[in-house]
C-alpha cells in the first residue's frame, strides 16, 4: 500500500514524544498539502520512519485512518500516574 495523498493521518493522531507532541494535534513538520517536511531526512523521528501505510492501520479512507491511529494511541498510551 501506498501513502494516501492528503492524509497525513499519521501526523496527527499519535503522539510523538522526540518532538514534544501530543495526540490529536497536528505535528510542527505537517505542511498544508499533509506531507511531512522531513520525510527522508535524519532528523525525523524513528516512530515515523516505523509507521507504513497498511489498510490494518490506514483503512478505507482518511476519516478511519484517523480512528484507527488514535484508537492505537489510547491502547498504548502510557497508565496515568496513581492519585
Amino acid at each position: 500500500m501506498e501513502c494516501r495523498p492528503g492524509c497525513g493521518a499519521c501526523c496527527i493522531s499519535p503522539s510523538i514524544s522526540s518532538l514534544g507532541k501530543p495526540a490529536d494535534v497536528p505535528c510542527r513538520h505537517l505542511a498544508a498539502d499533509l506531507r511531512c517536511t522531513i520525510f527522508g531526512q535524519p532528523q525525523r523521528p524513528a516512530c515515523c520512519s516505523g509507521l507504513q501505510p497498511a489498510v490494518d492501520i490506514c483503512g478505507a479512507d482518511r476519516a478511519q485512518a484517523l480512528r484507527r491511529l488514535a484508537r492505537m494511541e489510547r491502547y498504548t498510551a502510557p497508565a496515568p500516574p496513581e492519585a
